[in-house]
């Protein structure tokens, strides 16, 4: 983990969380895709039950989340950003495996995702063990109204 990062996890959508996430938010989506949420959709999954968010701060300042959503023993992992000028450091990574290790103590079994086709973090999801699972043509449609393709990935966990 790089020095002085900190992971606070929040089951509560508690207020100065989720301004960071939605901080991190604007700076890490590419408005041309439109994957990022709003305030309001964030807010409303944090309020369903077996919902966290990861906020990863160096010095207090926000720096990339995890939003992560689970029912029974498996859960999904909603939402991984990086602001960009924290990219290849290793902050995607840790939130990553910070996920992984919650849902475990919390005796998930086994975690998904969903990510569009064209996507760099593919490479990070493999690297930690996730396997493709299929591919849903056209699922997401940009601002611009170019379709791209979903990939599912899914990793099962040891206990």
């Amino acid at each position: 983990m790089m020095p002085g990062l900190s992971l606070d996890t929040y089951d509560q959508g508690e207020r100065n969380a989720l301004a960071d996430a939605m901080e991190v938010m604007i700076r890490a989506f590419d408005p041309a895709y439109g994957e990022a949420w709003t305030l309001s959709q964030l807010s409303g999954v944090m309020l369903m039950p077996g919902t966290w968010l990861t906020v990863a701060r160096l010095d207090a300042a926000p720096l990339g989340f995890a939003l992560v959503r689970s029912v029974l023993d498996e859960c999904e992992l909603l939402l991984l950003a990086v602001d960009p000028s924290w990219r290849g450091k290793g902050i995607g990574e840790t939130l990553l495996r910070d996920s992984l290790l919650t849902a475990r103590r919390r005796g998930i079994t086994s975690m998904n995702l969903e990510v569009r086709a064209t996507n760099n973090a593919i490479r990070l999801y493999e690297k930690n063990g996730f396997e493709y699972v299929h591919r849903r043509p056209g699922y997401y449609r940009g601002n611009d109204g170019q379709l791209h393709d979903a990939l599912s990935f899914r990793l099962d966990m040891l206990i």
